[in-house]
């Protein structure tokens, strides 16, 4: 018993500094990034002085923030306001976030960032186009690099065939091009996506539907889930998805890549929590190995 004893001993002693030094040195971190999505702006229920408290909220993280991504449905609803409004909330958007926030932004757009109103098809208002000259974007799906790590924004909000409502879904031209970006990304590269409608979601199943009966709507999740997966399986680098959307906070992980809803800085739309999830953010510390830690906070 004494020499078994002894031995373990003199093996701790041995193993311990081997398993500090990995822990201590495996990783560094990389970046430190801000996730705000759906903040639903518009000039009622406080919104703007709660936007406000929310970016230097935000801001006063430590260690800092080095950019912010921004998930879409920025403004609160373009397709039910007429141009005046439309105008008035884009204009308000900017004013608030030039005068409150220094960090750079990356966006993509959300449903409620759209014109798809039939009576100005044709215009140049109508679609995608109106906002993205508002973010100074020139596509709505791109990607970028930064500290080691690869970002891809897409754009996951499209008409359904019969055109009168929106699904989540790449398209073909898109999905190729996801295609292709990954496969020229060094594959010891992480990789975050970014979209708006949840690529991966379980929140259907905590709605209000009839027991034993859940139903997915292609509004609120991917339509081509499957086929986004099966292309994410054959590059393991990419390591983390964050969307908005649904207003709820929520975490999967399916084959190694992590799902992550935060929220939304409106919550139920400036009144109140959405069910259980307070109105919110999310902040994400990327390391240099490709993995992350995260968590949602309540401003």
């Amino acid at each position: 018993m004494q020499r078994r004893s002894a031995l373990k001993n003199i093996g701790g002693l041995l193993i311990a500094p081997s398993l500090s030094f990995n822990l201590s040195n495996s990783k560094r971190k990389a970046l430190r990034i801000a996730h705000i999505t759906d903040v639903h702006l518009k000039n009622q229920f406080d919104a703007p002085a709660r936007f406000t408290k929310c970016l230097k909220h935000l801001q006063q993280q430590t260690p800092k923030v080095d950019f912010i991504l921004n998930g879409g449905d920025i403004v609160f609803d373009m397709n039910k306001e007429n141009i005046d409004t439309i105008n008035g909330q884009w204009k308000l958007y900017k004013n608030v976030f030039q005068s409150e926030c220094s960090l750079p932004v990356h966006y993509c757009l959300g449903n409620h960032d759209i014109w798809w109103n039939e009576d100005d098809k044709g215009q140049a208002i109508y679609g995608k186009k109106y906002s993205m000259d508002q973010l100074g974007l020139t596509k709505p799906y791109y990607s970028f690099e930064k500290a080691g790590w690869k970002f891809i924004i897409l754009d996951s909000v499209h008409l359904d065939i019969d055109n009168t409502w929106y699904i989540g879904k790449l398209g073909d031209e898109q999905f190729s091009w996801l295609e292709q970006e990954l496969k020229n990304t060094d594959p010891a590269k992480p990789v975050l996506v970014l979209s708006h409608i949840p690529i991966l979601t379980a929140t259907n199943l905590i709605e209000d539907n009839i027991v034993n009966k859940w139903v997915m709507l292609g509004g609120d999740m991917h339509t081509d889930t499957a086929k986004i997966i099966n292309l994410f399986y054959h590059h393991p680098n990419v390591k983390l998805c964050l969307s908005g959307h649904i207003h709820l906070r929520e975490k999967l992980v399916y084959n190694n890549v992590t799902y992550i809803c935060n929220g939304a800085v409106s919550g139920a739309w400036w009144e109140g929590n959405r069910r259980e999830t307070k109105p919110g953010y999310g902040v994400i510390d990327l390391y240099d190995d490709g993995s992350f830690e995260e968590a949602y906070i309540n401003y």
